[in-house]
C-alpha cells in the first residue's frame, strides 16, 4: 500500500487545468439564460426524447447541465415525466419503433407545450431520410415550434433554440407561458 501511495505522491495530478470560456461565449449564454427566464417569470422544464439518435446529440444536451451552462442553477431544469414538461427536446431521426411512443409522449405533455427538435436528423432526417426503418424528421410525427441544425449542436446553439421556441410562443400567444 506504501508503494501505492508513494507512486500518487509522486506523479501528482495528472489531468489537465479545466479550460476557460471565452468572455464572448461565457457572456452569451448568461444572456440566453437571463432571456428565457424573462420570458418564461419562472423555471422551465424540459423532456428529452431521443427518437432514434446515434447520441452526439444527446451528448451535447448533457452538456448543458455541466458546469459551464449550468442550466438547473438557474431554473431551466430536465425533467423524467412528459407530464411535468413545458418543452419536449427530441433527437434523432423518428424511428418507426420510436414513432408511437413519441406521439404518447406529445399527447401527455400539457397545453401549452413546446416541442424542438435537434440535430440534423431531427431536423430533416440527415442522413437516414424516410424509410422502411425510419419516419425522417419529428416534424413529420409531432408539430415542431423550433429546429437546431447541426451534426451535433453546440450546447450553445440548442440554449439558442430553446430561446427562439419560448420567444416565438410568448410573439404568437402573447403570454409568456402560452394560452391560458
Amino acid at each position: 500500500m506504501w508503494h501505492i501511495l508513494k507512486q500518487i505522491v509522486r506523479t501528482g495530478i495528472v489531468t489537465e487545468p479545466m479550460p476557460q470560456l471565452p468572455e464572448v461565449e461565457g457572456a452569451a449564454i448568461h444572456r440566453i439564460h437571463q432571456d428565457i427566464l424573462d420570458i418564461l417569470g419562472q423555471a422551465l422544464t424540459i423532456r428529452q426524447v431521443d427518437a432514434g439518435s446515434c447520441n452526439g446529440c444527446e451528448l451535447e444536451i448533457h452538456a448543458l447541465n455541466n458546469p459551464y451552462y449550468n442550466i438547473e442553477g438557474l431554473g431551466i431544469k430536465f425533467v423524467a415525466s412528459p407530464r411535468h414538461a413545458d418543452l419536449l427536446l427530441v433527437t434523432g431521426p423518428v424511428s418507426r419503433h420510436m414513432e408511437e411512443a413519441l406521439r404518447r409522449t406529445f399527447e401527455a405533455t400539457p397545453e401549452p407545450k413546446l416541442v424542438v427538435a435537434v440535430g440534423d436528423c431531427g431536423c430533416t432526417g440527415g442522413i437516414f431520410g424516410e424509410s422502411y426503418a425510419s419516419c425522417g424528421r419529428v416534424a413529420n410525427v409531432i408539430p415542431v415550434d423550433a429546429t437546431v441544425p447541426g451534426c451535433p449542436p453546440p450546447p450553445l446553439e440548442i440554449l439558442r433554440g430553446i430561446l427562439g421556441a419560448v420567444r416565438m410562443r410568448r410573439l404568437v400567444t402573447g403570454h409568456p407561458s402560452g394560452p391560458a
